[in-house]
């Protein structure tokens, strides 16, 4: 899954604040103003926000929701999507826009189930705070206390290493660390274990954005609550939420009647390709929902955990999660605002001062989701779609929390998410777009190249001559791609996948005892080595 922070959003995300942000720095006590309610609002200083929010603002929002959502549709083309607005402790919006798959009659409803990716993790994140409250862990508590197998390449951070440090992506770990495997066809375990051979970068100073780290995490507190973990989300965060369409387990999306199936772009249409499993990696990517079981979660987050009259999730347990550990993204200027990443959640400056949360999530193969909430006006917005990431749901929620704060949209949402994620499709590769050598150099015997070359990170690779030509064999599913000279001992073949776009070309260079394959070489760890060897 290449989620919502793999490619740099920078500046549309600080200005946005729905999904990368800043908050106020906490001084020493020494140094903070007194703690005393302000005499124009009953608020403490640090609770102010620079603009008020006039009565009946809001509810001007909401009422133009139907014209922004309906506008979006038409304008992108996307199938469908779906709208909830949860404010006061109800929900005062839930709308399904178009259809749930491309050339269906089938329309969107606030029942349907997309697949929300990356929204997944804020969903995780108050699992693991409801078992922090609990006692069953705290967010200090070492990942190997419950998860003794897990490890990292260095001995120090594998023993120091929290579920809060995994969930906030101060592990060290390279960003969106073994999602290459998952795309092979390696299991939860199997990733989870092949983690301790990646480079890691400082220890809880570096932020970068990881699946299988926070999966790492989840895992753990699973295991210290004798539960698999979608099981455990099901039992303390979904029965008592009273999300009845809401899984953690791929199997009951895909047995669902009222469901969206996720869309790419084709020749400028979009077709329902491929569905994505995300099971292996389910704490971080693999929650399943309908923005009318959202919108409860949305009511249990804004009430500090409180839903229907009782404590879902402790209060003092959640916090953490809403509050900035890690910077995530740097100011570019003295008057730029910061980017900060929770437990799971992104937390943030709107431009009015006021704090917000939220999270997007997007898979390559048709889903972009995003949600916004601002608590100091006891407002939030999700927005779900059954179509590959092009900002929809970022700019409609983006929009709408102009207008809450406001009363007018100020800035080209729109715009500035087209281009921000303007990128995400590209294909990748350092030939792609180049034209073959005029005289490339002759390759040697194609048995000189065949043969099994190990790797310990990727497993077994194997070369076979094949119909006068080479194919590669790779990963627990076997998946081929067939090989074509290139230049010398250099071969090409194209790559397709969730974090692979259409169009991805990767070289695979051999010497007399190893192969280079360039798009697994991300992090060092592309050459396997001929077996037989030294």
């Amino acid at each position: 899954m290449r989620a919502f922070h793999r490619f740099a959003l920078g500046a549309v995300l600080a200005l946005a604040a729905s999904t990368t942000a800043c908050v106020s720095i906490d001084t020493s006590a020494r140094d903070r103003p007194p703690s005393r309610p302000a005499q124009t609002s009953g608020l403490t200083p640090d609770r102010v926000a620079g603009v008020p929010i006039p009565d009946g603002q809001i509810d001007d929002a909401v009422a133009q929701l139907d014209d922004l959502a309906q506008q979006l549709l038409d304008r992108t083309g996307i199938p469908g999507m779906a709208v909830a607005v949860v404010h006061g402790g109800e929900t005062v919006y839930a709308k399904g826009f178009g259809v749930r798959a491309a050339g269906s009659d089938d329309p969107v409803d606030v029942d349907t189930v997309f697949q929300l990716a990356s929204m997944s993790k804020p969903v995780g994140a108050t699992v693991v705070a409801q078992q922090v409250g609990d006692g069953t862990v705290g967010w200090d508590t070492p990942v190997i206390e419950h998860l003794p197998a897990f490890a990292l390449a260095d001995p120090y951070v594998t023993e120091q290493v929290t579920v809060g440090d995994l969930y906030a992506h101060r592990s060290g770990l390279p960003d969106h660390a073994g999602d290459e495997l998952e795309d092979l066809g390696y299991d939860r375990t199997q990733v989870l274990e092949r983690l301790r051979l990646l480079p890691l970068s400082p220890f809880r100073i570096t932020y970068d954005y990881t699946n299988f780290g926070v999966t790492a995490a989840a895992q753990s507190v699973a295991d210290a609550a004798g539960a698999d973990w979608a099981d455990l989300s099901r039992r303390v965060l979904y029965e008592p939420l009273g999300m009845s369409s809401t899984s953690s387990r791929f199997q009951d999306f895909t047995e669902r009647d009222n469901r969206a199936p996720g869309h790419i772009l084709v020749d400028g249409q979009y077709v329902a390709r491929e569905v994505r499993d995300p099971d292996a990696q389910s704490p971080a990517g693999g929650v399943s929902s309908s923005v009318n079981d959202m919108a409860k979660w949305l009511t249990m987050l804004l009430a500090d955990g409180q839903f229907g009259g009782r404590t879902v999730v402790d209060a003092k347990a959640l916090q953490p999660a809403l509050s900035p550990q890690v910077v995530s993204h740097a100011p570019g200027t003295p008057d730029a605002r910061a980017g900060f990443y929770g437990y799971g959640f992104n937390v943030g400056t709107l431009a009015s001062g006021r704090t917000s949360v939220g999270h997007a999530g997007a898979f390559a193969l048709g889903v972009a989701t995003a949600f916004t909430a601002v608590p100091s006006a006891d407002v939030a917005i999700v927005t779900l779609t059954n179509a590959a990431p092009i900002g929809v749901p970022d700019t409609l929620n983006a929009e709408f929390v102009d207008l809450v704060q406001f009363g007018e949209i100020r800035e080209d949402w729109a715009g500035l998410y087209k281009q921000a994620y303007s990128g995400y499709a590209d294909p990748k590769g350092a030939l792609v777009g180049q034209a073959p050598p005029a005289d490339p150099a002759r390759a040697k015997p194609l048995g000189d190249y065949t043969g099994t070359y190990g790797n310990p990170y990727f497993g077994p690779a194997r070369i076979d001559e094949r119909d006068g030509g080479l194919l590669l064999t790779i990963g627990p599913r076997e998946q081929t791609y067939p090989l074509t000279h290139r230049d010398g001992d250099v071969f090409t073949f194209e790559v397709t996948g969730e974090n692979a776009p259409d169009g991805t070309i990767s070289t695979a260079t051999f010497t007399p005892d190893t192969v280079t394959f360039e798009y697994w070489d991300t992090d060092g760890l592309g050459t396997f080595t001929r077996e037989g060897t030294s």
